[in-house]
């Protein structure tokens, strides 16, 4: 008997092309309904239906009941992760059409990885983090310096804050496009969050890319000396 968990389980739930489809339609975060993850998915209510208790069942996906409607979305952080380095390691998507060439020149610009900022923005504001020592990497996971305090608190995020938090503090996340790490956790979805509720970044409302606004190249040069 085999004492190992069953890896092929959760391994053929991702890789049917629906549900695959279904995952990488949530990977943003937010909770989206039946209806429209068939419309991403281009198939028909009933047949949605089936992946999405599939993907319940198997703990990937979870539900949220508002009224009468249903809403989906990743289970947790580690689904994303998982997804995440699937990505790093599948073969290249091949392009063919100018609409999907720019739709994929969006998300390695700058996307949301659930709650975290990934894409080369996302690498790129990690790597000045650590090569400003804001930020360490100790034992596989970011710690955030005694001049990194100073500088997250200047910036509006309290670091004290993650006292009220279960979720793993800041940890590397490696990123599907750039093949390098970006930051997840507490502290990526701080960043995130942040950048957002700045006006920073503004979310695409047809994929999960997000564009740097004027402002935010402003913030990343005088904060980071970062030119995006």
């Amino acid at each position: 008997m085999n004492a190992y968990p069953n890896i092929s389980y959760i391994a053929k739930l991702i890789s049917e092309p629906t549900r695959a489809i279904i995952l990488e339609s949530l990977m943003g975060g937010q909770a989206l309904p039946a209806g429209e993850l068939a419309y991403k998915a281009k198939v028909s209510h009933p047949t949605i239906s089936s992946h999405l208790s599939k993907l319940v069942e198997g703990n990937l996906l979870k539900v949220e009941q508002f009224g009468r409607h249903r809403y989906y979305k990743l289970a947790n952080e580690q689904v994303a992760e998982i997804i995440e380095k699937l990505g790093a390691i599948a073969p290249p998507v091949q392009v063919r059409s100018l609409k999907q060439s720019d739709h994929l020149k969006q998300i390695r610009s700058a996307r949301t990885c659930y709650d975290h900022l990934a894409g080369e923005l996302g690498v790129s504001i990690t790597e000045a983090l650590l090569n400003q020592s804001l930020i360490i990497l100790k034992n596989d996971q970011y710690e955030v310096t005694t001049e990194g305090e100073k500088w997250f608190k200047n910036l509006g995020i309290m670091i004290h804050n993650v006292g009220k938090s279960r979720r793993v503090f800041a940890k590397p996340c490696l990123d599907w496009s750039e093949r390098r790490y970006h930051i997840s956790g507490w502290l990526g979805a701080a960043i995130a969050t942040h950048f957002i509720e700045q006006n920073w970044i503004v979310k695409s409302t047809t994929n999960r890319s997000v564009r740097l606004t004027k402002e935010g190249t402003i913030k990343l040069k005088e904060t980071l000396d970062l030119e995006f």
